[in-house]
């Protein structure tokens, strides 16, 4: 039986009408495959259209599920879609009265258009399954956690009429418990913090980062007015009100690309502590009421590693799973579990232990010919050991891009797609935020350790299992702090991820290679991109990220990469072309002067404004003409801001293919 899971947009690529309306609700699109109740493939929109978080119809993403099974459209048995569709079709009422333009198409319409438009195949009508939002979190969550009995608990902005709903879970069955209104959102609340200091949906996390460099004191009274604490795990709160309040504290908002000063890194730790006291209250009390050792938890605020190791430390829980794609893509997951359990009337539970279902590399030959294709700005080597070429090489002081396998489901890097570094010099930190990710300095990274090696460097409750992906922020055990400058965070913590030789064995070889080298088991761990995209995918996303970064070395497959002394002479001879999602546009000012932008044909889409020799050439850039076949000079600024463009990723530049 194939069930297949996705979240995203059900509106047309050219207007897409719903995530304007709606930008919490069909971020992070996504597809997963199951078989048999196992999962095949699963895979972020994002990874394929590089627009993060992106809203976009899942597609791609289904298209690259099937391809790994070796199915066609007609083999699915079930097509399960992450909201309810009475509440899906209710919103869009309120979206067609207000445009009296649009057709009125409701959602089991839109959803069998859109897979007919990706699949060239018509879905039949009793194939479709509507999944309630918080349903699909928590199918994702309680399955895969492993638990016969459980405490499942989903907390994110807004799902449907709910933010946090709370389920009893016994031997395959899951019982609601009680529920919270859109009204109390912690999600909303973190949301509306996030904004006042210059970030965006999205950008949370950034927030968890800031918050140990801040004083929840000095805003915790402004922050303690806002909610109240009732018996049995009840609460009040208006995460609409935080605005008010700090507007009527002096609270000054930050604007993106302004420095940090005291009163912002004060708010976030006060934010951060606000969510972490109502969240635990509504936990714990539910936890006292059904006696539950184990939690399993899922939702976007899930993704907040501070919370859950607290959560995991103190002492309620056994054991506490944290599910890896807590956010709306792990929906797609959930709600084809639960479309699956309905068909099959059982529901497998297992724990998992890796997300490793995405994009494979390409067979070696066919990897070979593609960076023979990059030959004048890159060398390649064979390796034959290529765990230890690579350890030498960090244990040198290098940084590198490492790819392996099928890439990872889910918003971290786990050893598929990662940039690794030496974790011992402080200087690492700084050095990986500044020349690689282009981020702020504040922001930490994580730790990957040997499994067996886990407690004799951080501080992970006996007892508890084996930590296999980035969701628990723990301290780091203080004799082993400075010689882990790189990892720790400023309040002594770190984002562990454990690696099991039995989980992904070439990982665990590295560290163990490095290990042999430094006597340190530990590597620092990120996700492999730049700023301004998503994590890498294909063979090719890593080159072209690795060409646009200070990356010291590449390792893909057996092959060690390094780069060329190439020149301006060289990138002239690369063939441009816009991304797919990125459009050029003349907009008149006031005044009447004409500005060039290319910008991303999404809601809210990045943009550049470029001049008229740029515009020429982008408009006339086919991926097959070269630079120089464009007209561009080496030296010149127009080369310059093509560049841009390519670090960017409004471009790519690729070596033009021989006729």
């Amino acid at each position: 039986m194939l069930v297949l899971g996705i979240t995203c947009s059900l509106a047309p690529a050219a207007d897409d009408f719903m995530a304007r309306r709606w930008e919490l609700h069909f971020h992070d699109a996504a597809a997963v495959l199951l078989r048999d109740g196992e999962v095949v493939a699963g895979v972020e929109q994002e990874r394929l259209n590089r627009v993060k978080h992106t809203t976009a119809f899942a597609g791609d993403a289904i298209r690259v599920c099937l391809d790994a099974a070796g199915a066609k459209p007609g083999d699915l048995d079930r097509v399960a879609f992450f909201f309810g569709e009475e509440y899906t079709d209710r919103e869009l009422f309120e979206h067609y009265a207000d445009n009296p333009a649009l057709p009125l198409v409701w959602s089991r319409q839109l959803l069998a258009t859109r897979l007919r438009e990706a699949l060239d195949a018509d879905v039949p009508d009793d194939r479709l399954q509507f999944v309630e939002h918080h349903s699909a979190h928590a199918y994702s969550a309680y399955p895969q956690s492993g638990y016969d009995d459980a405490l499942v608990v989903v907390m994110d902005g807004a799902g449907e009429d709910s933010a946090i709903s709370v389920y009893d879970a016994h031997d395959g069955a899951m019982r609601m418990l009680t529920s919270h209104a859109i009204s109390r959102s912690l999600g909303m609340l973190y949301l509306a913090g996030t904004r006042l200091l210059g970030y965006g949906l999205g950008d949370e996390y950034k927030v968890m980062g800031l918050a140990p460099h801040g004083d929840p004191r000095t805003y915790r009274p402004v922050f303690r007015s806002l909610y109240d604490l009732r018996p049995d795990g009840d609460f009040d709160l208006d995460h609409t009100s935080l605005r008010p309040a700090f507007a009527a504290a002096g609270f000054r908002p930050r604007r993106r690309g302004e420095p940090f000063d005291r009163h912002h890194r004060d708010f976030a730790a006060a934010l951060q502590e606000t969510v972490e006291t109502i969240g635990h209250h509504v936990i714990g009390a539910w936890q006292r009421a059904t006696g539950h050792r184990r939690l399993a938890l899922a939702g976007g605020v899930a993704q907040n590693c501070t919370m859950n190791g607290r959560l995991l430390r103190g002492g309620l829980f056994d054991d506490v799973f944290v599910h890896p794609a807590a956010h709306d893509a792990g929906a797609a997951l959930g709600a084809a579990v639960k479309a699956n359990a309905d068909l099959s009337g059982a529901l497998p539970r297992s724990r998992l232990r890796q997300v490793f279902w995405g994009s494979p590399l390409p067979e070696d030959r066919d990897l070979v010919a593609l960076l023979e294709r990059y030959r004048p700005f890159l060398t390649a080597r064979r390796s034959t050991d290529v765990t230890r070429d690579a350890a030498e090489l960090l244990a040198a002081d290098a940084v590198i891009g490492w790819v392996q396998g099928r890439s990872e489901f889910g918003p971290r890097a786990l050893g598929n797609r990662s940039i690794l570094a030496d974790p011992r010099p402080a200087a690492n930190r700084d050095r990986v935020n500044r020349m690689i990710k282009q981020r702020e300095g504040y922001r930490p990274f994580a730790p990957s350790v040997q499994a067996e090696r886990l407690r004799d460097y951080f501080d992970f409750p006996e007892g508890a299992r084996t930590p296999d992906f980035m969701v628990f922020a723990v301290p780091v055990r203080e004799d082993k702090r400075a010689g882990l400058g790189a990892v720790t965070h400023v309040d002594g913590s770190a984002r562990v991820h454990a690696v099991d030789k039995a989980v992904n064995e070439r990982y665990w070889r590295l560290l163990d290679e490095f290990t042999r080298r430094t006597g340190v088991p530990v590597l620092l761990n990120t996700s492999f991109n730049n700023h301004a995209e998503p994590i890498v995918d294909s063979a090719e996303d890593a080159i072209q990220c690795y060409l646009t970064t200070q990356l010291d070395h590449l390792v893909i497959g057996d092959h060690i990469v390094s780069t060329t002394d190439w020149t301006d002479a060289d990138l002239c001879g690369m063939a441009p072309a816009l991304v797919p999602l990125a459009r050029l546009r003349t907009e008149t000012e006031p005044g009447g002067a004409a500005r060039h932008v290319v910008a991303f044909a999404t809601a809210g889409g990045r943009q550049l404004t470029v001049d008229d020799a740029t515009l020429l050439v982008l408009a006339r850039a086919d991926g097959a003409r070269t630079l120089r076949d464009l007209d561009v000079e080496p030296g010149s600024s127009t080369l310059d801001r093509i560049r841009e463009l390519w670090s960017e990723r409004f471009i790519t530049l690729r070596p033009p293919v021989a006729d």
